[in-house]
């Protein structure tokens, strides 16, 4: 037996109900909003966990990002290298790896791991080191998470050589229920190897269309959108946070940028806007956990003025 199989029973206690994850066990339901072709979409580095000590910390760090994400109806993940070129691990093999933690295949694992319905996890996710702690974190109920005794005239599923016992399911686009049916369907997760890779390699046919970046140094919401009643007009929004030491470490770390001449306080022009969510604040520094709420509360007015 290995020493933390146990806590692999733990997911007996990830059902449909939240019980035990510390969410509330209402009788609500998901109702269908507007359908939208729009996206939302946000990016964060690696640095968010190397800089924790212990596996616990990371984990719990990987379990509030994807809370974020969920509550926002955030559709895209982007997990960004931000380390210096000599630190970062060469021919990385995720099927292979048993050491200590790689933090873009830490991050892309349990983001995944959480996403996915928990009646499906069992199948898609064998032990692994990255799982030790999965007990630590919290379901993020979404409405691809059903309670047992809720209806939706969607459902993940997964392709067996079986027969289904009853009835034929009719597969469709993953985008659909976004699009056609009103309802919020998780997010995906990609990982990009810098920061200029996350504009690049998107995973949209004409990349991001409004683009903006988070820092201290940015100018306040306020100013960046002053029409406070107006939404703003996008069809792919990318928010991109920095890590303990800003965006300009990411650009400082990345080849590309540095042959750009984008290094310092140029980071800003890799963005349409560069705000600081919260001027004034009453700390040293904000994790960029705790900095997710408070960007996508802030922000939230430019996608939904409901």
């Amino acid at each position: 037996m290995s020493s933390w199989e146990p806590q692999s029973k733990k997911r007996r206690l990830d059902t449909d109900s939240g019980i035990g994850n510390g969410i509330l066990n209402t009788k609500e339901r998901f109702k269908p909003t507007s359908a939208r072709d729009w996206t939302i979409s946000i990016a964060v580095p690696t640095s968010i966990i190397t800089s924790c000590v212990t596996r616990e910390q990371r984990t719990t760090a990987a379990g509030s990002i994807a809370r974020a994400l969920a509550i926002f109806s955030v559709d895209e993940v982007v997990i960004f290298d931000d380390s210096p070129i000599e630190q970062r691990p060469r021919n990385f093999d995720p099927d292979a790896y048993t050491g200590d933690i790689e933090p873009a295949h830490f991050l892309e694992h349990l983001l995944n791991y959480l996403e996915t319905p928990p009646f499906m996890r069992k199948v898609l996710f064998p032990i692994h080191p990255n799982l030790k702690s999965q007990g630590l974190l919290h379901g993020l109920d979404m409405p691809h998470h059903p309670h047992k005794d809720e209806w939706l005239p969607y459902r993940e599923g997964l392709t067996l050589e079986a027969p289904p016992r009853s009835g034929k399911p009719e597969p469709v686009n993953p985008a659909e229920p976004r699009t056609e049916g009103g309802y919020f369907w998780g997010y995906s997760v990609r990982k990009a190897k810098s920061l200029s890779d996350v504009f690049t390699s998107s995973a949209y046919e004409d990349g991001y269309d409004l683009s903006i970046g988070t820092s201290e140094r940015g100018v306040p919401l306020s100013k960046a959108f002053p029409n406070h009643n107006q939404t703003a007009t996008f069809n792919h929004m990318l928010i991109v946070f920095g890590g303990p030491r800003g965006l300009e470490f990411a650009a400082m770390n990345d080849p590309d940028l540095g042959q750009m001449g984008i290094q310092g306080a140029r980071t800003k022009e890799l963005f349409d806007h560069w705000v600081n969510v919260l001027p004034n604040q009453g700390t040293r520094g904000i994790r960029t956990d705790e900095s997710l709420l408070i960007a996508l509360t802030a922000l939230r007015r430019l996608w939904d003025n409901s």
